[in-house]
């Protein structure tokens, strides 16, 4: 399947709301129970790239998108800053095409040109594909919550997964570049 990456837009919102409203409605990554409108899916993606997160699209020959990825904040409190957590959503066709291995390298590598030290997968469901690509990624397993959340009339797992960005903790990163200057909200 042809498909190439780009930075995603606003144009894209009613494609991305409509991929992750059928996540929400037959799947277990994310564990809300009814999709968000448009615009709900406008202000969370306003909030990510007002922050300078990447937020990458995945579109076909025609423009359509097959897929995005996504990273943000893990956590708010200050300390945190120089962690993201990864979200990759695909539309049913797309999946299974290589192209959420092609996604999360691209964000890998970005969140790693940003200066972003760990990123960290929190995985709903503890789907074993997503774990799989993960770990195809570099990615470790460092925990499993089980029962954290109930959808489709059964009790769901979530695992924790990371993986070192660039130096990693191996040196001191410098609070006076992004993403140092990011600040609590």
């Amino acid at each position: 399947m042809f498909f190439l990456l780009r930075d995603a837009c606003e144009a894209d919102i009613p494609a991305i709301t409509g991929i992750y409203g059928d996540s929400v409605l037959n799947g277990v990554a994310s564990y809300e129970i009814t999709p968000p409108s448009e615009t709900e899916m406008a202000q969370r993606f306003a909030a990510i790239v007002d922050q300078r997160y990447p937020y990458i699209a995945a579109v076909d020959a025609d423009g359509d998108l097959l897929g995005y990825a996504y990273a943000s904040a893990f956590r708010t409190r200050p300390a945190y800053r120089w962690m993201v957590e990864d979200s990759i959503y695909l539309a049913p066709e797309a999946r299974g095409q290589g192209i959420g291995k092609v996604l999360m390298s691209e964000l890998i590598d970005r969140c790693t040109a940003l200066g972003f030290r760990q990123m960290v997968a929190v995985i709903g469901g503890a789907s074993p594909a997503s774990i799989a690509l993960h770990l195809k990624a570099g990615f470790v397993e460092v925990g499993l919550m089980q029962g954290t959340g109930y959808k489709h009339g059964r009790w769901l797992d979530t695992m924790f997964m990371q993986r070192s960005l660039g130096e990693g903790m191996t040196t001191d990163p410098d609070p006076s570049v992004y993403p140092g200057t990011l600040s609590a909200r």
